[in-house]
């Protein structure tokens, strides 16, 4: 008789607690946290999805989404600095937010046009009509990457899911020292950059802090340095990687004539110097200066077609021919930086098909612009040296 007495006293117990971590589980009243999105509850509304049509109007696709006359005459008068409706993008996504009155009619509440993954204006249509922009922070990320070559530094970097930004700004960082052109299968590059993220979407590159090419059977190293005046690359011995003159004027396709004093003339027939080199590109490929100074001769030059030339010092002037247009601002007297396009391929003059014909003068003399030599710019100097040698020892670390 105990034994059965304990053992219903213990099972009214245990169905005690049961019942109750039942009532607990099945009745909790605790709400669930409302969720925000561009500022706004986003659970309560009813939510119509769109992209923006080509040729399409701000009114237009208020009007499709139910927006009523009052709305629709405020945002006809709604000032650009609120929002410009000429900012408005084929392909774009937008979201129409709608709300049920205690009548039971449903009214446009706001618009939300998503400019970018990190841009969103949202446009309130109740009562004073205005736009609200939202700005979504970046996040930077440390990043180290070591990837081999097989054909070129664009094609590795896609095949190693590396953004493709950090090839064009490795060929910028790299443009006076490495022929991206002349790569071959067993080059390879080390680098340590920041990534840069929106959420958890990738954007793009922040700074690039170190990278070592293997290129030509040697090493190239390049270290970012700030300090004072200084924000540029330099390699591990304090020498810096900008040199004076680019390598070559643009991106091109092939070389389809070298410096020469016998050539045979592509349209004359005629063997006479060639004394520059012909890159061959497509029609308004870009042209740049391969370095800063003054243009001394603009215009249509005869066989030359259109012709720009620039004089960077007492020493050198180089020439670019057979253009089809220049670049904005160029001018007889303008002043340009190296890099600064100013003009595009073209097949003016005597010219077989679109190409540039680049020409480089030391002294007055012509010279092959594919055997000059560039001297470096300064080096860092003396006083952050110490600064600047604590910087490549961390960044070698990180290659």
């Amino acid at each position: 008789m105990r034994i059965s007495v304990a053992f219903l006293s213990l099972f009214l117990i245990l169905d005690s607690l049961f019942l109750t971590s039942c009532h607990r589980a099945s009745y909790d009243d605790t709400p669930e946290p409302v969720r925000y999105e561009f500022g706004l509850p986003i659970d309560s509304f009813r939510i119509d999805t769109g992209y923006v049509k080509s040729g399409e109007t701000l009114g237009g696709i208020l009007g499709r989404l139910g927006a009523d006359r009052k709305q629709l005459a405020q945002i006809a008068v709604l000032p650009r600095s609120e929002f410009d409706v000429r900012s408005l993008r084929p392909g774009k996504e937008y979201y129409g937010l709608h709300q049920t009155d205690s009548a039971g009619v449903e009214h446009l509440m706001y618009w939300i046009y998503i400019a970018s993954v990190r841009e969103t204006t949202v446009l309130h249509l109740t009562d004073s009509i205005h736009a609200e922009h939202h700005k979504k922070p970046l996040r930077y990320e440390a990043k180290s990457a070591c990837v081999g070559i097989e054909s070129s530094l664009w094609n590795a970097m896609v095949g190693n899911n590396l953004p493709v930004d950090l090839a064009l700004e490795l060929s910028e960082i790299y443009a006076w020292t490495i022929d991206f052109f002349g790569l071959q299968k067993g080059d390879s590059i080390r680098v340590y950059y920041d990534e840069i993220y929106v959420d958890t979407l990738r954007t793009g590159i922040g700074q690039i802090y170190a990278a070592n090419f293997y290129h030509a059977r040697k090493w190239q190293e390049a270290f970012y340095f700030e300090a004072g005046e200084l924000h540029t690359y330099f390699d591990g011995d304090g020498k810096s990687l900008r040199k004076s003159f680019l390598k070559a004027p643009l991106n091109y396709k092939r070389i389809s004539s070298h410096f020469s004093y016998a050539r045979k003339h592509p349209v004359f027939k005629i063997v006479r110097p060639h004394t520059g080199v012909d890159y061959a590109a497509p029609t308004g490929t870009p042209v740049v200066s391969i370095g800063d100074g003054v243009v001394i001769e603009k215009g249509y030059k005869g066989q030359a077609g259109n012709m720009v030339k620039i004089k960077h010092n007492s020493t050198y002037t180089t020439a670019y021919l057979h253009l089809s247009k220049y670049g904005k601002g160029i001018a007889v007297g303008s002043h340009v930086m190296q890099g600064q396009v100013i003009g595009y391929v073209g097949a003016t003059g005597a010219a077989t098909g679109p190409h540039l014909d680049f020409r480089v003068w030391k002294n007055g003399t012509p010279v092959d612009p594919l055997k000059l030599e560039s001297p470096p710019a300064d080096p860092v100097p003396a006083k952050y040296r110490a600064e600047f040698d604590s910087v490549v020892n961390v960044m070698r670390t990180k290659l």
